[in-house]
């Protein structure tokens, strides 16, 4: 479990995080969303360490983070899977070496403990036989889904999905959406996932934490969001569901 206390994040003078405490739950998928400029972004990169917040506190299974020695700070990290938005797979590097990244960083694997990791993720996003392959000869779905092999090749304990499914058909992004689900089920990973895609939230939201102008604003999950008596919250959800709509019939 993830635990933030009281988070707070100043730019110049634009208090961008404030005071925001929440809970990131073992084994279920937790989602951020918000409106840009809400600070979701901001947020996300304080909990993978990207940045650090100007106060409060993140603790990742009772060990808070900033209070830690450096040594201990990358033992956390190693056991950080990240799926950044658009994938980003190095395009020099084929699929097998994309997956084997995180292996040749943060293990003493041999190589052929680390060829087999690489498949046996490969195969659980399924695909198979695509090892040789680059970035530029595959799709964008097949492009998502090895960056998610990527993110969990290392066995993570936490994994951090910055909008899984910016530029995804609704079809592919249902596939994606689901995959994500299923791992962090079957591997009982912490799941936080940055997303705007109300699909996402209404398929897989088990946990949904709504950011308002830089403050913790609601929680719930998929059942309750549409029943919430929040305008602010109301407001977000109809106008996201109306702008997927149209993207999906413009007509």
């Amino acid at each position: 479990m993830i635990e933030v206390s009281n988070i707070s994040k100043t730019f110049g003078e634009k208090k961008v995080l404030d005071t925001i405490s929440t809970h990131f739950y073992k084994g279920k998928t937790n989602l951020i969303i918000g409106q840009s400029g809400s600070g979701k972004t901001v947020f996300m990169k304080c909990c993978i360490g990207l940045m650090e917040p100007d106060e409060g506190e993140i603790s990742f299974d009772n060990r808070p983070f900033s209070s830690l020695s450096e040594k201990a700070k990358r033992h956390i990290r190693k056991e950080m899977g990240v799926l950044f938005q658009g994938g980003a797979l190095f395009d020099s590097l084929n699929v097998e070496q994309n997956v084997m990244f995180p292996l040749n960083m943060f293990t003493n694997m041999s190589n052929e403990e680390k060829l087999d990791r690489v498949n046996f993720c490969l195969k659980r996003v399924q695909l198979e036989n695509v090892n040789k392959l680059y970035p530029s000869e595959i799709s964008g779905g097949m492009m998502k889904r090895v960056a998610i092999a990527r993110a969990i090749s290392n066995s993570p304990s936490y994994l951090f999905c910055d909008e899984p499914n910016s530029g995804l058909d609704p079809k592919t992004a249902e596939v994606i959406d689901h995959l994500i689900s299923e791992i962090t089920d079957e591997y009982q990973m912490t799941t936080v996932i940055n997303t705007h895609d109300m699909n996402s939230v209404l398929q897989i939201g088990q946990h949904i934490v709504f950011l308002y102008r830089g403050k913790l604003w609601w929680t719930g999950d998929k059942h309750s969001i549409l029943e919430a008596q929040n305008t602010e919250l109301k407001e977000f959800v109809f106008a996201t569901e109306l702008t997927r709509r149209l993207k999906v019939n413009p007509k």
